[in-house]
């Protein structure tokens, strides 16, 4: 090769690639460089191919983004949450004031209103909060 070849050459790969520098022990770099050429690949396409494949799978197994990273998020999420809670709160109440009169002093009447009071005070809580 010609020493105006080398430069071309030197020059293209400048511009196409980026140099990796890895730090492993001897007797790894040995057997790699010792595999590479038994099976006639070279060394830079076989560590090429793994980042490569190495990339796309970290992408596919990429984690689902925390719902509560932000303060809005979380702000948004407690207001569902309020919103659900006042759903049963509502239907808890219409629950109580369908007992009949008789049955107003019974179990059934009390339990209503426990989980009337619990709803309230999670409300304000969760309310609070944010």
């Amino acid at each position: 090769m010609t020493d105006a070849f080398k430069n071309a050459k030197a020059r293209f790969n400048a511009t196409q690639y980026t140099q990796v520098k890895v730090s492993v022990k001897p007797d790894v770099a040995a057997a790699f460089k010792a595999a590479c050429k038994t099976s006639g690949i070279s060394m830079a396409s076989v560590l090429s191919d793994f980042m490569a494949n190495y990339a796309q799978a970290a992408i596919e197994k990429k984690p689902h983004p925390d719902p509560y990273a932000t303060r809005k998020q979380r702000r948004r999420l407690t207001k569902h949450v309020i919103n659900q809670l006042e759903h049963l709160l509502a239907a808890e109440e219409c629950y109580r004031d369908n007992i009949p009169e008789n049955l107003q002093n019974s179990i059934r009447y009390e339990n209503a209103e426990g989980c009337i009071n619990t709803f309230e005070e999670a409300i304000t809580l969760l309310e609070q909060a944010y």
